[in-house]
């Protein structure tokens, strides 16, 4: 079952450190900011299921920075935390994108059934996840790990189908290498940065013959998959 991801701006660090708490032991996955400059910049590496921003917060308020995830992202539910009572900072906030808005001090269990309802919601937006894709003259099963064409087939491990499934998602896009080895490992560790090459080149092998398929190592950055 899918951990959902939160990214939790919030520059009181007593609260944050107990709504975090919370968050998690309800099994969510929580990647706090005390400022609002930095929640933007995890914003625009990864992918998140839904925002919690308070509004007072250095470098950047949660309105700008609400304003700027609108910008990347028009349907990740957002929930403001905020002291400010005012109508019209309420109306500010939700005319800037966000699904609702709560007064600190506000209830736990209130914050908990918002991120579950508004979860639900923008989940039934989601297509079904793509299980073939095409890649030159195969068919990549991902389900199953297998690249088949007739009655050819390439099996792979785990963390190569992986690995394939993640560049064909990101095709002819630059990932950076601690972002695939996060998606694939949850940790840009070294030793599994070499896996991470072992299977690279693997997967080279496999597609060397395959006509305008090439992965191209960024030297420093990471990869571009490309497909023709």
């Amino acid at each position: 079952m899918k951990n959902f991801k939160i990214l939790y701006a919030e520059d009181d660090e007593t609260l944050a450190f107990l709504t975090k708490d919370n968050l998690e032991q309800n099994n969510y996955e929580v990647i706090h900011c005390s400022d609002g400059k930095s929640a933007l910049n995890f914003f625009e590496e990864e992918e998140f299921d839904i925002c919690i921003f308070d509004i007072m917060m250095p470098k950047m308020d949660g309105f700008q920075l609400a304003e700027a995830v609108r910008k990347i992202d028009i349907e990740v539910p957002i929930i403001f935390l905020s002291a400010k009572t005012l109508k019209e900072d309420r109306i500010k906030g939700l005319r800037l994108g966000a699904d609702d808005y709560l007064v600190k001090p506000f209830s736990i269990e209130e914050l908990l059934l918002k991120v579950e309802i508004f979860l639900k919601r923008s989940q039934k937006n989601i297509p079904p996840a793509k299980t073939i894709y095409e890649v030159g003259k195969y068919q990549f099963d991902t389900k199953n790990f297998i690249l088949f064409n007739n009655d050819e087939k390439v099996g792979l491990t785990q963390r190569e189908a992986e690995l394939l499934k993640l560049f064909l998602d990101h095709k002819n896009s630059v990932l950076k290498r601690e972002q695939i080895l996060t998606s694939l490992w949850g940790t840009d560790d070294y030793f599994m940065g070499r896996s991470l090459d072992v299977f690279i080149s693997r997967l080279r092998k496999i597609l060397a013959n395959e006509e305008g398929i090439s992965i191209e190592n960024l030297h420093g950055i990471g990869f571009r998959f490309s497909i023709g």
